[in-house]
Order: structure tokens, then sequence, then C-alpha cells
């Protein structure tokens, strides 16, 4: 006797055999390719660039023995601080332009009346410290200032200094008037860094000297990983 399959067992037998037919290509197919690492940043050596509002033959004054720039607020008494602070601010005051002018005049105006006793001390003390010098110590006292006036109204690092005067100035209405000299002297030289790290950058640009300066690398495109046979 002949057996016949049946139509409904033909039927399953076609649909489990389309089934393998697809679990076997389901393993062999590749996975979507996946992006590689981003390699790091490399850092190479480049000519340091002439800083921003520098120009060729600009005269920078020339480092001292100790490697620092010459300022007009080197080796002050406490006196001489307070006095030389009041200074540069009050060159803030006239020069800085800008969002923060108001402020600035603002708080200038209100730190001359409230230290009104210990600016006249200061300046008496230093005016005292030139005259024991001998000689003409008024001329030399308004030669360091007018010195002083035009260190700090050089516009090459204008804004970095009318940004940590306004700093100064906000800070300074809180300090109690026996700490005033130390915090003048520590204010100065926040405040002459912006100039002497001029004079740095543009030393480093007139001399050639190579600096450091992080270059993206390449980022390698997608690659595809090889699916498994199975």
């Amino acid at each position: 006797m002949r057996f016949q399959q049946s139509a409904p067992a033909a039927s399953i037998a076609w649909a489990l055999f389309i089934a393998v037919l697809l679990a076997g290509c389901s393993r062999h197919a590749a996975p979507p390719p996946t992006a590689a690492a981003a390699p790091p940043p490399v850092v190479a050596m480049v000519p340091a660039p002439l800083p921003t509002g520098a120009r060729p033959g600009m005269n920078v004054p020339a480092r001292l023995p100790d490697g620092s720039y010459p300022t007009p607020n080197r080796a002050l008494s406490g006196a001489g601080a307070v006095w030389h602070l009041r200074s540069a601010l009050n060159v803030a005051a006239l020069a800085c332009r800008g969002a923060q002018e108001a402020t600035i005049i603002a708080q200038y105006n209100a730190m001359l009346a409230a230290r009104k006793v210990e600016f006249a001390s200061a300046q008496a003390t230093l005016q005292a410290e030139y005259r024991a010098g001998g000689g003409d110590w008024q001329d030399r006292f308004d030669d360091q200032m007018t010195r002083l006036y035009n260190f700090f109204a050089q516009d090459l690092a204008r804004d970095a200094f009318c940004a940590g005067a306004a700093d100064t100035l906000g800070a300074m209405a809180t300090v109690p008037a026996a700490t005033l000299p130390g915090f003048a002297a520590e204010r100065l030289a926040a405040l002459e860094r912006p100039f002497t790290d001029f004079f740095a950058a543009y030393d480093r640009w007139r001399a050639g000297q190579l600096v450091p300066a992080t270059v993206a690398a390449a980022t390698a495109p997608p690659r595809a990983v090889a699916g498994t046979a199975g």
C-alpha cells in the first residue's frame, strides 16, 4: 500500500524547512559596524604665537637675574603697598570700560570714603620714606607715581587687569584695617600679573620658543565586525 502525505503534514514540513533556512541566514549575517574609539589628542611642539595685542618691535622690559620682570611695585613697605594699590585702582576707575565700568567706579568711590584714614596714613608714611632718602625726594616720589600710573594704564592687558580690579574692589570692602597692607601686597601681585604674563609671552614669541599645542588626532572610520558562523 502506497503511503501519501496529507496536506496539513506537507504544510508543516515546508514551514519547518523555511524556518531552518532563516535560522541559518541569521547566524551568518554580519552585525552592524561599530565605531572605533576616538584616539587621544596629539600634543605637538609649535612656535610660540605672538600674544594678542602685541606687535613686532615692542619695547618689553628685560628680565631681572631672578627671572622676574621689573615693575613699579617691587620692594614696597606695607604703606607703599597700600598706596600703590590705591593708585592701581584709580587707573581702573579711569580706564576700565564695558559692563563693569559703573560698578568699578561706584566701588572705587566707596573705597575712598571708607578708607580715607588708612590712605592718608599710607601716603604720609611712604612720603616720609622718600624724604629719608635725602635729595629731591619730591621729584623722586612724583616720578615713581608717574611710572606706576603708566604701568597699569598699558592697554596690552586691559581686560584681565580690569577683571582683577573689580574683584579686588569687591573683596576690599570687608578687609580689616590691620590686615590691609598684606591684602594690598597680594592684590598688587595679582593686578600686575596680566602684564608680566604678556611680557613673558612676547619673549617666548621673540625667541622662537617652542610651546606645546594640542592637536586633535584623526578619527578612524567605523569598522565592521564579521559575524560568526553557526
